[in-house]
C-alpha cells in the first residue's frame, strides 16, 4: 500500500517513518509512504500558500491552488482532507482505507482550508471533537491505523482482540509478570490454565471495562441489534 501524505512541514514525519511498526513495514516492502510539500506547488513570491479570508476575519486560509496542483501527482490514489468538519475517523473507516493500493492525506494548517479544496478531494475526516494547530498528527494517526491492517504489517490475526475490532467492544484487561505487585494481584482465573474459563472472563470483562470507560458503545450496539 501506498500512502502520501501533502504537508508544509516533512520534518515532522522523519521519526514516522523510520521507526517502528511503520519503518519496519517499509524496510520489508509492505507499505510506501511518500511525503509531499505542497508548498513546492506555490506560484508566488516565497513559495506562499496562505492568504486573508475573503469577507474578513482572523487568520490566514490554506489557498486551493498548491494543494490541487499538488494532488494531480497522485491521480490514482483516494483523497483524503484531514479537517474538524469531517466524518469522525474510526477503525471501521481504517479497514475501509485498507481496502485501498493509495490514499492521500492532506494536513491543513493557519484557519484552515479554502472551501474549493473539497471538490479535489474524495472525503473530510476528523481525528475528534478538538482543534489541532495542523493535520500532522491527525495524519501519522491516520496513517499507522491504516497502515496496521495492511497485510504482512502485523503478525497475521494480531490485531483481531484489540479494541474496536470483532464484536467492536473495548480491549479485555491484560496482565503480565509480576503475578502480585504492591497487593495488586493478577486474577486467579487467568493462571489457573483452563482456557474455556478465560475466554469467558475475557469477554465479561470487555464488556464491564467498555460500559464502564464507554457506555456510549454499549448504547450504540442495543440500537444496532
Amino acid at each position: 500500500m501506498k500512502i502520501n501524505i501533502l504537508t508544509l512541514f516533512p520534518e515532522y514525519f522523519e521519526a514516522f517513518v523510520t521507526q517502528s511498526i511503520i519503518g519496519k513495514a517499509i524496510k520489508l516492502g509492505h507499505l510506501e509512504v511518500n511525503i509531499i510539500n505542497f508548498r513546492d506547488f506555490s506560484k508566488e513570491k516565497h513559495q506562499k500558500v496562505d492568504d486573508q479570508v475573503y469577507g474578513g476575519g482572523d487568520g490566514m486560509l490554506l489557498q486551493v491552488e498548491p494543494i490541487d496542483l499538488a494532488l494531480q501527482t497522485v491521480p490514482n490514489s483516494h483523497k483524503i482532507l484531514l479537517s474538524p468538519q469531517g466524518q469522525t475517523f474510526n477503525q471501521a473507516k481504517a479497514h475501509d482505507l485498507a481496502k485501498y493500493d493509495e490514499i492521500t492525506l492532506v494536513c491543513g494548517h493557519y484557519e484552515g482550508f479554502d472551501e474549493r479544496v473539497i471538490h479535489f478531494i474524495d472525503e473530510e475526516l476528523s481525528v475528534g471533537d478538538y482543534i489541532l494547530t495542523g493535520g500532522e498528527i491527525p495524519a501519522m494517526a491516520v496513517a499507522e491505523a491504516v497502515a496496521r491492517l495492511v497485510p504482512g504489517v502485523l503478525k497475521k490475526g494480531s490485531h483481531q482482540n484489540e479494541s474496536f475490532e470483532g464484536d467492536g467492544l473495548l480491549d479485555y484487561p491484560q496482565y503480565t509478570r509480576p503475578a502480585e505487585y504492591k497487593g495488586l494481584k493478577v486474577p486467579e482465573i487467568l493462571l489457573s490454565g483452563n482456557h474455556a474459563l478465560i475466554s469467558k472472563w475475557r469477554e465479561e470483562n470487555a464488556y464491564l471495562k467498555t460500559l464502564k470507560n464507554r457506555k456510549d458503545i454499549i448504547e450504540r450496539k442495543k440500537h444496532e441489534n
